[in-house]
């Protein structure tokens, strides 16, 4: 093996992580100061290596050293494009400029004819945004324009190994938090992103909505990666679960009562599948949803229909009562003739 394949060599090898000196020596069976000299040809050519003196040093490739091209084919350049055609389409796409120099690369390498078909990629690919959610309404957005840097802060947090520092808007409660967070994953979610992370100051995992947040810096704290945290442990929406707990200890809850069918029925919801269920005697059950909002609680019994039954609290129950008995009003038999 010559000098130019033994370079080739420990570039490929360096991708890998860190390796010693003695080790890369054993590798290419060569000596220590053979690799000595290699190392110093890769940083004349401009190869970042770095250094790291001791009993577990080595060498290793700068993090942000940028790796030989992969070569791709033209079926697979064309799926990453329609794969960014959709980024594309959500609300807030990842590391957005970034996204704009990848596809003017992955372009490049097509021929005209393909390169002009994939370039608009929105003529080829299309993003029905959800519909709304009539049951249980939320506030709008706070930072609607801010979640594109809230999630680019954090994906290059995670990037570079950095604490995020945020300042995060509840608009149920009316006040701004400042969280300290090692950033672990992001997720989306009825066209919304969502950050999680390990709460430095609380010491705890953490999951936020980033169109909540006013403010997202990278910070000069570096952080390790934990493989206690990732967040698939948040699909299933369970974050959506503990919060329901949460919303309960707080006292703030309606409870219905219904039958299995319609218990089932209300299963098959997003959001009320996460409501805690309790039994109320042969075939009938206890449903407790954590709210009090008219809004959200008498669509929901009357869309639940005979023989479910709101029992508290008292003051939806009442109105409940009276807007059924109107509506019973409305068709109890009458003179009117129907219209032909």
């Amino acid at each position: 093996m010559n000098a130019i394949e033994r370079a080739l060599g420990l570039l490929l090898l360096l991708s890998g992580g860190q390796r010693s000196a003695a080790e890369l020596a054993e590798r290419f069976q060569v000596s220590v100061r053979t690799i000595y000299r290699d190392v110093d040809r890769l940083l004349a050519l401009g190869i970042p290596v770095e250094a790291e003196r001791g009993t577990d040093g080595g060498y290793r490739l700068a993090r942000d050293f940028l790796q030989p091209p992969v070569a791709l084919t033209r079926s697979e350049t064309a799926a990453l494009l329609v794969a960014l055609a959709l980024a594309r389409g959500l609300n807030a796409t990842p590391l957005l400029s970034d996204l704009d120099t990848a596809q003017a690369k992955l372009l490049a390498s097509l021929p005209r004819p393909a390169r002009e078909v994939f370039a608009q990629g929105s003529r080829i690919v299309g993003i029905e945004k959800p519909p709304v959610d009539i049951f249980h309404p939320e506030p709008d957005a706070v930072h609607p324009g801010r979640m594109q840097a809230a999630v680019d802060a954090f994906l290059n947090g995670m990037l570079t190994g950095r604490r995020v520092r945020l300042s995060h808007e509840n608009p149920y409660r009316g006040r701004v938090a400042e969280f300290d967070l090692e950033p672990h994953g992001i997720l989306f979610d009825r066209d919304r992103w969502y950050l999680y992370g390990h709460d430095v100051d609380q010491d705890g995992e953490r999951f936020m909505r980033a169109d909540r947040v006013r403010e997202a810096v990278v910070s000069g704290m570096g952080f390790r990666s934990r493989a206690d945290l990732s967040v698939e442990s948040q699909i299933g929406r369970k974050w959506l679960s503990r919060a329901m707990r949460r919303w309960e200890d707080e006292g703030t809850v309606s409870v219905l009562e219904m039958g299995e069918a319609q218990a089932g029925r209300l299963a098959r919801d997003w959001y009320y599948r996460h409501a805690t269920v309790e039994p109320a005697g042969p075939g009938r059950l206890h449903v407790r949803i954590p709210s009090r909002d008219p809004a959200i609680i008498l669509p929901l019994a009357r869309w639940l229909g005979p023989g479910a039954e709101l029992l508290s609290p008292p003051d939806l129950r009442n109105r409940l009562a009276a807007e059924l008995a109107a509506m019973a009003g409305a068709y109890a038999p009458s003179q009117r003739q129907p219209t032909k």
